[in-house]
């Protein structure tokens, strides 16, 4: 258990350091990296892809938590539209987590690998993010609550904090990218719990053999948890030294890369 303890520690690290580093893909590659490590740990390979899922999922409370207390402390947050939004990503997250644990995990292992794809895409080709001049009314109203039912339900499905959709759904509408980012993290919170809850709740009776609430796996949640808490905001400081663009085709080909393990290791 020590040693698979490490093991999670040290795929936090890696996970808090990408999300800092770019603020998306953190979650892909941990499901990716949790997929493979899983079977090995004793869980039922039918069930690995599943636990990946929800195991990431659980583990993005504590770090979007973080995350967002930090982006608050210099005024990132737009707390309006977090409170428009939650209603529907905690809709999405339980309706999405539901329907997951139906889906084989065959499946789920080609449907991330396609957002994984999506994701590398939108980092490629998607225009430079332009400064926005002055004060923007942060976004309200029913259509950010339905749009959170969909990043919810897209969010809980792929195993991520939703700051890949979040964030350009905020930045077209007027908003600065950096309080985006913020209140994308404060959303992720509100994602984190619905799903991996519904995950715990969803999931059959003894879906996993031992240390798990359904198909969340408690040493691989709390472990990643903790150490990318640690990590992320190294990231952050790295993603301030290094080239932009540079670093976002490097993780878009690492993307690739994540999206070609899973669908070969299916």
């Amino acid at each position: 258990m020590l040693a698979s303890l490490l093991l999670f520690l040290a795929l936090g690290v890696v996970a808090g350091i990408l999300a800092g580093l770019l603020g998306v893909g953190g979650g892909l590659v941990l499901v990716a990296a949790l997929a493979w490590l899983l079977p090995s740990l004793g869980i039922p390979a039918e069930a690995a892809m599943h636990a990946a899922l929800a195991s990431s999922l659980a583990s993005i409370v504590l770090t979007a938590a973080a995350s967002a207390r930090a982006h608050a402390k210099r005024g990132s947050v737009l707390w309006p539209t977090v409170a428009w939004m939650v209603p529907g990503l905690l809709l999405g997250g339980w309706l999405g987590s539901a329907v997951a644990v139906e889906i084989d995990g065959d499946v789920l292992r080609y449907l991330v690998a396609g957002y994984c794809l999506l994701a590398a895409a939108q980092l490629l080709l998607g225009a430079p993010r332009a400064g926005v001049a002055g004060e923007v009314p942060a976004p309200r109203g029913a259509l950010m609550s339905a749009a959170g039912v969909g990043i919810g339900a897209v969010s809980a499905v792929v195993g991520i904090g939703g700051g890949s959709m979040t964030v350009p759904l905020l930045v077209w509408r007027g908003i600065a990218p950096v309080r985006a980012v913020g209140t994308s993290s404060a959303c992720g919170v509100a994602i984190g719990l619905a799903s991996a809850l519904g995950y715990a709740l969803h999931a059959p009776t003894g879906a996993l053999p031992q240390h798990a609430l359904g198909y969340v796996y408690l040493p691989a949640a709390i472990g990643v948890a903790m150490a990318s808490v640690l990590a992320a905001p190294y990231g952050t400081r790295l993603a301030h030294r290094l080239d932009g663009q540079t670093l976002k085709r490097v993780f878009a080909g690492f993307l690739v890369t994540v999206a070609a393990s899973l669908l070969l290791g299916g």
